[in-house]
């Protein structure tokens, strides 16, 4: 006798419903910014009542920290010759800030925002700590010093150029940006 592997069973119909909750979520944060974006606006375009929306989620603040799943999609610059891996970094962060709308939602929405704020702290420190740590060869609590200066230096970058749209900030060419922005993360990943 011969078994057979277990069909999987179809997901469920709440699993479906959050799904379109934090898709419809994403979409207005990103649109609207997280002030601006109201469980209403949420449970319409997912196609629900609103209760639903907190029945899952309990409150704005929750269901924002839940859509907030993001990933920097940090490049392996493990084989790059070191002295350019800050510019590098630049490089992929101004491709991720001009690409995603989420990330700059959620950048917004931290600077008022504790839940926000926490969730930002939260990517950096998983996503950007061990890439670090992997770079200089340190251990993950070392490289966290290293990790924020770098974060302070990709988070003002953006707040400035996408967010506050600061005229001088918004006209330097990409390059420059890379070139200038790239010595000073240069300068925090290696000592030397």
């Amino acid at each position: 006798m011969t078994e057979t592997a277990p069909i999987p069973s179809p997901p469920r119909r709440s699993d479906a419903t959050k799904s379109a909750i934090l898709a419809a979520a994403r979409e207005q944060f990103a649109a609207s910014g997280y002030q601006a974006a109201t469980i209403r606006t949420i449970a319409t375009a997912a196609g629900i009542d609103p209760a639903m929306v907190m029945r899952y989620f309990g409150n704005k603040e929750k269901l924002f920290a839940a859509a907030a799943e993001f990933d920097l999609r940090l490049p392996d610059l493990s084989d790059m010759p070191r002295k350019d891996v800050g510019a590098a970094l630049v490089e992929h962060f101004l491709n991720r800030w001009e690409d995603d709308e989420t990330l700059m939602a959620l950048l917004r929405t931290a600077v008022t925002n504790e839940a926000a704020a926490a969730r930002l702290q939260e990517i950096f420190a998983t996503q950007m700590a061990p890439l670090i740590a992997k770079l200089c060869g340190e251990p993950r609590a070392a490289a966290a010093a290293r990790a924020g200066l770098i974060a302070s230096q990709i988070l003002g970058l953006a707040l400035c150029r996408y967010v506050l749209k600061l005229p001088p900030v918004v006209g330097l060419k990409r390059a420059d940006i890379v070139r200038r922005v790239g010595t000073t993360v240069q300068a925090y990943l290696y000592d030397n």
